[in-house]
């Protein structure tokens, strides 16, 4: 199957990058290189373009798309959030800009056989990096009911979770769900038929939470956006794309605690910590698709970006 990606807020991304002709950045989510192929467009011979990813398709179909840049880009099979070990094997010490498009790309939800969409059959798999060992099979057919409540509860926010959990363990105790199909309809099943005629596919939350439980996607945040931070030149911007709230709240919070700096209690008449802001925040609001991007592009609806820029 054919690799399409559609960025998400391309316009954006490159006006916030600020991207300098002999500068070096990084696309920690490469996908189709539908943004690097144009950041790598605005630089000289001697800038240079690291693009990661950890779905061997999404690195396939980028190489053959950038092969025309040639030197000025560099793709690594790896994930972002190990963002200083790539850099280092790189011997690249800082860098002018970074950018992180959190959403599964169209190619893995189209792609029937990756087992993330809840609108076609496939095996359960979900995994973005298919030699990862943790599946969407071993999630729902191994984990006990009161952790998939909790996955499902958290990570989708569903409030029907103990109800979809109980049903998958009831179900399964028959038989192994192997199928995207078959946990879609126990997911049915579980949620009454009028909390199922509002808020979209029924599904949608407990697969959301499945994909994020088995890709670890939530919880390497944190920790890659302070990397990220430390490799910036000054000046330097990182710019981060989330697609729904979980992801958002956590970038959210990142952004304002490295720009806020100091870490004492309200209440202290002076600093004490002596921590110093290390960012400026540049989106008060997150920049949102615009009208024209939500007519051509359905999945830019729940984007949100976010930029930072390096003190």
């Amino acid at each position: 199957m054919e690799f399409k990606h559609i960025p998400v807020m391309h316009d954006e991304c490159i006006k916030y990058l600020d991207i300098k002709p002999d500068g070096i950045y990084v696309d920690g989510t490469l996908g189709g290189a539908g943004h690097s192929s144009s950041i790598a467009a605005h630089l000289s011979q001697d800038g240079r373009l690291i693009g990661i990813d950890r779905d061997d398709n999404a690195i396939k179909a980028a190489s053959e798309r950038l092969r025309e840049f040639g030197e000025r880009v560099c793709i690594v099979k790896n994930n972002f959030k190990n963002i200083n070990e790539v850099l280092d094997n790189l011997g690249i010490d800082k860098i002018d800009g970074a950018l992180l498009d959190l959403g599964v790309s169209s190619h893995q939800l189209d792609e029937a056989s990756r087992g993330f969409s809840y609108m076609k059959d496939a095996p359960l798999d979900m995994r973005m990096d298919r030699s990862a060992e943790l599946s969407a099979y071993e999630v729902v057919n191994n984990y006990a009911e009161e952790r998939l409540c909790e996955i499902i509860f958290k990570y989708g926010e569903e409030r029907w979770a103990k109800r979809v959990a109980k049903f998958i363990v009831d179900k399964r105790a028959i038989k192994p769900i192997n199928t995207t199909l078959e946990l879609v309809s126990v997911i049915n099943a579980a949620i009454p038929k009028g909390a199922r005629m509002t808020g979209g596919n029924a599904a949608k939350r407990t697969f959301q939470a499945i994909r994020i439980e088995v890709n670890g996607e939530l919880e390497i945040l944190k920790g890659a956006v302070n990397d990220f931070v430390s490799r910036l030149k000054t000046g330097g911007r990182l710019l981060v794309i989330t697609f729904h709230s979980l992801e958002d709240r956590i970038i959210k919070e990142e952004f304002l605690s490295l720009a806020s700096g100091c870490t004492c209690p309200k209440e202290f008449p002076v600093c004490v910590c002596g921590n110093k802001p290390k960012v400026k925040v540049l989106t008060g609001k997150p920049a949102i698709a615009s009208d024209e991007e939500l007519l051509n592009n359905s999945r830019s609806k729940s984007a949100k970006l976010r930029v930072i820029e390096k003190l």
